[in-house]
């Protein structure tokens, strides 16, 4: 039974993976690392920040510590938030389907990203009352594919409804575009419904549905993947 809807961010709500893969390529090529844009879709899009860069460097047989981590992620912010001043795409059928779920069902996004980005971007595209809770890159020690975002972002939902019964994993639906996302939220024991926003529907095939657009899902289609 659906009780609740989990978003990713990036490549979900916002159209914003170019922007991300030419900031990863600006700060990395900074550093003397070559990012391509056939590695950074095939290898990178689904992680955090923190993954990605970490994964860049250890590719290129290249040491980073904490201190460095955190340089190049704040680094990156703040090229992101210059960038998203100038353009910022929400996806086809988002506004109209986090619209109507939110009347029925909590919500919540799940995202690599930085809480600032997702509240900023959210809030700008009048978006942001409609999520209960929001788990960022801040709130977890492992991204995706490890679980604990999704089980956060539930925990969180739960600890809104204080005298309802728990919802439970099983009776979620986690909406993502990559392929570590799908992992992640079948790994935390929920549902997914991938969309091809990043990679094409081959590539997405672990999820419990595959659809080209978030335009034409509908409630009652979300509800056949928790039935």
């Amino acid at each position: 039974m659906l009780r609740a809807l989990i978003f990713d961010f990036n490549g979900i709500i916002v159209d914003d993976e170019p922007i991300h893969f030419r900031l990863f390529q600006k700060v990395l090529g900074e550093e003397g690392v070559v990012l391509t844009e056939a590695a950074y879709y095939a290898r990178y899009l689904g992680f955090d920040d923190r993954g990605a860069f970490t994964a860049a460097f250890r590719e290129n047989q290249r040491a980073i510590d904490d201190a460095k981590l955190k340089q190049l992620i704040e680094r990156k912010a703040i090229y992101y938030q210059d960038a998203i001043r100038e353009h910022v795409a929400i996806f086809p059928g988002v506004h109209g389907l986090v619209s109507t779920l939110a009347r029925t069902h909590p919500l919540a996004v799940a995202s690599g990203a930085l809480r600032d980005e997702i509240e900023t971007i959210l809030k700008t595209a009048g978006l942001l009352d409609h999520f209960q809770a929001i788990v960022s890159a801040e709130d977890v020690t492992q991204g995706k594919p490890e679980p604990e975002i999704f089980l956060k972002a539930l925990g969180a939902l739960n600890q809104q409804k204080r005298n309802g019964v728990a919802i439970a994993a099983s009776d979620c639906v986690v909406i993502e575009d990559s392929k570590e996302g799908i992992r992640g939220a079948r790994r935390a024991g929920m549902k997914c419904l991938a969309v091809t926003n990043s990679h094409p529907a081959e590539l997405l095939s672990e999820a419990d549905g595959v659809v080209n657009s978030l335009e034409h899902v509908t409630l009652p289609f979300l509800q056949k993947l928790c039935a």
